[in-house]
């Protein structure tokens, strides 16, 4: 299975100088391409691929202004490339927007493949490096593996990562156990579990609103283009920085706890884009994450050989009755208690969600379908018939 190591590093001056330079060469390279290829379709209703881009940039080397191309790798460059070519190829596909150009201030990376690295003694060699990169090594790779791929990144905040991905042959799948729950995600609760527990919301973003927002208001005094506002910009990034790994720390420890505990995870397929665009609720559905979760619940129960089920968003969990099956017609969010009006059973609104989702997670689990409510069609439900829009080269 091919996994991926993320540590943190901390180069020297002249390492930080060449990285940075390798970072600033990506990032012009990929933005030049895409404004070739932005302007061919739209001057000349070509497309340009991948090898012509690449052409493109062997002439760009030997133009005087660009001459500083060829003091750094070219690997991360045709990686660079490579990229582009996998972004339009996701537009065209309908999977993503159009592709952006890349920004100095979301800081960057650079991917070096085999012939750019070396790896020796289990220490990191990148190429035109004299000295390892002076990795914080958190965890142990798996024994008698070697990346086969390098990411280099700096973040806005200003710190090192870097990324080690390879082939690991080590089966880490657990013993199969009975137990299962079914996961019912909120905001004033992040997780109720149909055991009846109820994990908090740790708010991360909340915790720290008051230092961002402080932050914030004094980088807007800042003069543009000024020293100042760039300090001012970094300790924004490094507050934001926080609420992530904040975040991501929470997350880590959650989800691996419940493939730890369970053999089978049943979750609903929340559509998380669509949810944010209600502007009361937004910030505090993005700060709960609940797409990360999903999404760590996935690869994670893949690695240890567990059984994630999702069900159909539109199946009325909370507004089915766990007891009788009577489901009402309406149920605001106000309400977080209710008494089933057929059976009369009282009925807290998130347990009652997440038994019922277990409940549909079984029968998905074992007839290989999903389940829809009554009067529900399939028709326009589950596709995505958004399309990006194509983005105009900058004059």
């Amino acid at each position: 299975m091919e996994k991926a190591y993320r540590y943190r590093f901390y180069p020297t001056a002249e390492q930080e100088s060449l990285l940075r330079r390798t970072i600033g060469c990506v990032r012009l390279v990929f933005n030049r391409a895409l404004a070739a290829r932005t302007e061919a379709w739209y001057e000349r209703q070509e497309r340009v691929d991948y090898v012509q881009t690449s052409a493109m940039l062997t002439q760009w080397k030997k133009l005087e202004d660009l001459q500083f191309l060829n003091e750094v790798s070219c690997v991360p460059l045709q990686q660079g490339l490579r990229h582009l070519q996998t972004a339009f190829t996701n537009f065209f596909a309908s999977k993503a927007k159009y592709p952006n150009f890349k920004k100095k201030r979301n800081g960057g990376g650079a991917e070096f493949t085999k012939s750019a690295f070396k790896w020796k003694d289990r220490q990191v060699y990148l190429a035109k490096c004299s000295q390892s990169l002076p990795i914080k090594w958190s965890r142990q790779l798996p024994i008698g593996c070697e990346p086969t791929t390098i990411t280099v990144k700096v973040d806005p905040s200003g710190r090192w990562f870097v990324s080690l991905r390879l082939d690991a042959p080590t089966d880490e799948k657990l013993q199969p156990i009975d137990n299962s729950v079914g996961l019912d995600v909120g905001i004033s609760s992040l997780v109720t579990l149909s055991t009846g527990e109820k994990i908090a919301n740790p708010k991360a973003f909340d915790k720290h609103y008051q230092k961002l927002r402080k932050a914030q208001k004094t980088l807007s005094r800042k003069q543009k283009a000024s020293r100042n506002r760039d300090k001012a910009r970094l300790k924004v990034a490094q507050i934001q920085a926080r609420i992530s790994d904040s975040r991501k720390d929470h997350l880590h420890k959650l989800t691996t706890r419940l493939v730890r505990e369970n053999q089978t995870i049943a979750v609903e397929d929340l559509q998380v884009l669509n949810m944010v665009k209600n502007h009361k609720l937004a910030r505090a559905i993005s700060d709960a994450s609940w797409g990360e979760l999903v999404r760590q619940l996935e690869y994670k129960a893949k690695w240890y050989g567990r059984n994630l089920v999702k069900i159909d968003r539109w199946f009325p969990s909370s507004k089915r009755c766990g007891n009788c099956g009577h489901i009402l017609d309406k149920l605001p969010l106000s309400v977080r208690e209710w008494d089933c009006p057929n059976c009369g059973v009282h009925h807290d609104r998130d347990i009652n969600a997440s038994r019922n989702i277990l409940a549909v997670g079984h029968t998905v689990a074992v007839c290989g379908a999903n389940i829809r409510p009554d009067g529900h069609k399939s028709k326009g439900q589950l596709q995505n018939t958004r399309k990006g829009r194509k983005q105009k080269p900058k004059s």
